[in-house]
């Protein structure tokens, strides 16, 4: 795992987004003051990876990630590992109880994107997305191929854990180291193997079993199988040959029957020939029908003479319309006239009633009005009296303003009431007066527009008067008319039923005449039905001597073909036996070969079974010899199954009783000991180096004690930095060729920290140590320091400072 990016908002003290890029450094350092962030850049890359920092004591604590007054955050990481591109992003949100992962994403990212175009550049350029919340951490321990806990002992080695793998039990070591190595592989060979025994042996044991159930494929069973198929292949031929010579007696049995089935046909056709009844009858009926026909065409002609003279008479007699028209006017004149007279005396006594109502109304307006003023006299009356009460002798009068000298007399005043009471009656009567008045006036104007409409009739009907002025003249012509209509119609009557008459003789002569045509139809059909067996031709202008002349050859025909149908009919049954003798001994033939014999033996079932017992037969012997086949060949799949479950056996039983695990982490562990006693014999001038005890135990010997071994507990904290320091370089160095193709790559190393108890002699050799580690260039190394020395000697540097809006970075190159 190699960081290219890595990116932080809000995260810790990283209140501002800040980014740091390192897809063109090898070794760098982190500087600063304490508590200004250096650590945090490490422990952001470990918490997008696994969600959580090594430093914060728990592997799952995520409350510390989040900025103590941020409500969200987010942390993002780009980086490499076995040849592929990934970005691991985490986004954080506080909530009233803690903070919690609002979201975590894996993606494979597109290798092509250039990393100095920054990380949001190579987040968008997703490939795909391998793992998304909680999945998110097994997915990354998959692709870096380390837990959290062994990758903060080989790749971050954090503050005050240094010592983590160096003091470590073996046990707890060894894990680390299958994990680094792969060895579990061989622990999956092992179980592999086991299934691979069991499997070849289940394998070995089916084929057996397969091969028990071919016990009844041995040679004499392929000897009876062909010949069977030989004896079938001969009685094929012979069926063949019967079966030829039953056809042919099938197609003579068949000829006959359709020659016996036509003399059958032809005996029936001229058997249903029958004159119909009405034949002899028919040509009588049909001459009486046309002579009254004939006659009762004659009598209609003379009635519509008749009928058209009577029209004639009518018409010259003039229009009676006209005339009905002159006698109406003649009756209306009258009767309007003396309407006329009725309705102009009503409408003069009407229009006297009028003006008798016309006084009434002046007369009643002479009353109200005086009325009125009686009721205004009243009033005076009554005023006077009031103030006449109010008057006081020498105080001055309301109305003239003098000085009154005596006191008027006192004088009762009329009643009021009665007055206005009769103001009330009086105004009733005019009232009435008036609406008697206006109705008189309307009934007035209502008789003179019906006089008026009277005259209009009147004048309307002079002119039919002016025409016809005789009213004696017009009733006798329209008494004329009547008679005469009377007539016609008559004659009309009579030309009619001349006419039904004539209508249902003509109907019962077409329908004798439709008969006689169906006769001739039917006789016609009759012959048709016969001529294909020779029907002479017939007379059609004699329907009756047609129909005797067919019959007498009906009788002729018939007796003829009686006698072919009985020779026809011995000739089939004769054919018939002899078919019933072949098919017989067919049966029998294939009784004999076992071949079942169907219900009805015709050509194409004989055959069938007769193909179908050979096919099985053929079939019979191809299993046999299959199965003589199969069971060579299950055999030899026993042997080689047997031979597979013995080398399984044998492979899982190596690994499993050497201990074979055990052997390889010890072996590995010794090389990483070897190498990293070089460097610590280096970093310590010469006074320590590595060693293993009986257990895989890592001792150091002090050759300033005389080469004493000791437990690396007992070593001062700068001499622990310096053994796990040594053995960190180690590890990093050679776990990739430790474990060959199948090893993870520790493609970076990250320390935290543990410089400043070093002598500068000894930091020299670290300085010089980790120089050599990244000049192939195929490593990171980066590490977190207060000491100025080291610092300067490191290729890239990051200076971390922290104000009260939290901590800030920025890249030097020294």
């Amino acid at each position: 795992m190699r960081p290219l990016c890595v990116h932080m908002d809000d995260f810790c003290s990283y209140r501002e987004p800040t980014s740091v890029s390192l897809h063109d450094v090898d070794y760098f350092v982190l500087v600063g003051p304490t508590g200004s962030g250096k650590s945090t850049v490490i422990d952001a890359i470990c918490f997008a990876l696994y969600g959580s920092v090594p430093r914060w004591g728990k592997e799952n604590v995520i409350r510390l990630a989040l900025a103590p007054s941020a409500n969200s955050g987010r942390v993002a990481l780009v980086f490499e590992a076995a040849g592929r591109r990934y970005g691991v992003v985490r986004a954080l949100a506080r909530t009233k109880q803690s903070v919690t992962t609002k979201e975590a994403r894996l993606d494979e990212l597109d290798p092509s994107v250039d990393p100095a175009d920054g990380i949001e550049e190579m987040l968008a350029a997703q490939v795909r997305t391998i793992a998304d919340g909680d999945r998110v951490t097994d997915a990354v321990e998959r692709v870096t191929g380390l837990e959290f806990r062994y990758f903060t002992q080989c790749v971050v080695l954090p503050q005050g854990r240094f010592a983590d793998f160096l003091q470590a039990e073996p046990r707890k070591r060894q894990d680390l180291l299958v994990q680094l190595l792969d060895a579990g592989t061989f622990e999956v060979i092992m179980r592999r193997a086991g299934e691979e025994a069991k499997a070849a042996e289940a394998r070995a044991q089916a084929a057996e079993a397969q091969l028990a159930k071919l016990s009844g494929a041995d040679e004499a069973a392929e000897t009876a199988a062909r010949q069977r198929v030989e004896r079938l292949r001969t009685l094929g031929d012979q069926v063949r040959s019967a079966l030829d010579e039953l056809r042919r007696t099938d197609d003579a049995i068949r000829d006959r029957s359709a020659e016996a089935a036509d003399a059958a046909r032809s005996l029936d056709a001229l058997t249903v020939l029958a004159m119909p009844e009405d034949v002899p009858t028919l040509a009588g009926d049909l001459k009486a029908a046309t002579g009254e026909a004939e006659r009762l065409a004659r009598e209609a002609a003379r009635y519509e003479e008749a009928e058209s003279a009577a029209r004639d008479r009518l018409a010259g007699l003039g229009d009676k319309a006209v005339l009905d028209l002159a006698a109406r006017a003649h009756r209306d004149h009258a009767r309007l006239t003396a309407e006329i007279g009725t309705v102009r005396a009503e409408a003069e006594e009407t229009r006297r009633a009028a003006a008798d109502a016309e006084a009434d109304v002046a007369l009643a307006v002479a009353n109200l009005e005086q009325a009125r003023d009686e009721v205004q006299r009243t009033r005076d009356a009554h005023t006077a009296a009031d103030l006449v009460q109010r008057l006081a002798v020498g105080e001055p009068c309301p109305v003239c303003l003098r000085e009154v000298t005596h006191a008027p007399e006192r004088h009762a005043p009329p009643a009021l009431g009665a007055a206005d009471r009769n103001v009330k009656a009086r105004t009733r009567d005019l009232e009435n007066a008036q609406n008697e008045h206006r109705r008189l006036e309307r009934e007035t104007d209502r008789r003179d527009e019906k006089l008026d409409g009277l005259r209009r009739q009147l004048g309307a009907q002079d002119e039919h008067i002016r025409a016809h002025p005789d009213a004696d003249d017009v009733r006798r012509r329209l008494d004329a008319i009547g008679a005469a209509e009377e007539e016609a119609g008559r004659a009309r009557r009579d030309l009619l039923t001349a006419r039904d008459d004539l209508t249902k003789a003509e109907r019962l002569l077409a329908g004798l005449n439709d008969e006689a045509g169906r006769a001739l139809r039917k006789l016609d059909d009759a012959r048709d039905t016969v001529v294909e067996f020779g029907a002479p031709a017939v007379d059609r202008a004699d329907l009756h001597a047609a129909w005797t002349a067919l019959l007498a050859w009906r009788d002729q025909e018939a007796a003829r073909r009686g006698e072919a149908a009985e020779t026809l009919a011995n000739e089939l049954t004769e054919l018939r036996a002899r078919r019933d003798d072949r098919r017989r001994a067919l049966a029998a033939d294939l009784d004999a070969h076992d071949i079942a014999v169907p219900a009805s033996i015709d050509t194409e079932t004989v055959r069938e079974a007769v193909l179908n017992a050979r096919n099985r037969a053929e079939n019979r012997l191809a299993d046999v010899e299959r199965d003589r086949r199969r069971a060579e060949e299950l055999t030899d799949e026993i042997r080689k199954h047997r031979q597979d479950t013995a080398v399984a056996q044998e492979l899982a039983r190596h690994l499993r009783a050497n201990n074979f695990e055990n052997w390889l982490c010890g072996e590995a562990l010794a090389l990483l000991v070897e190498t990293a006693s070089a460097t610590l014999r280096e970093l310590s001038g010469g006074q320590f180096e590595f060693v293993l005890d009986e257990k895989n135990a890592i001792e150091v010997t002090d050759h300033t004690e005389a080469g004493l071994r000791r437990s690396v507990r007992t070593l001062s904290g700068g001499e622990t930095f310096q053994a796990s320091l040594a053995l960190a370089l180690a590890l990093s160095d050679q776990i990739a060729r430790l474990g060959g193709g199948a090893a993870r790559s520790l493609d970076s190393i990250f320390l935290d920290e543990g410089f400043g108890t070093l002598d500068p002699a000894t930091l020299d050799t670290v300085a010089t140590t980790l120089e050599r580690l990244t000049s192939g260039g195929d490593r990171m190394v980066g590490i977190v320091t207060h000491v100025p020395a080291l610092a300067e000697r490191v290729p890239v540097r990051f200076d971390v400072s922290r104000d009260h809006t939290g901590s800030h970075l920025e890249k030097k190159l020294t």
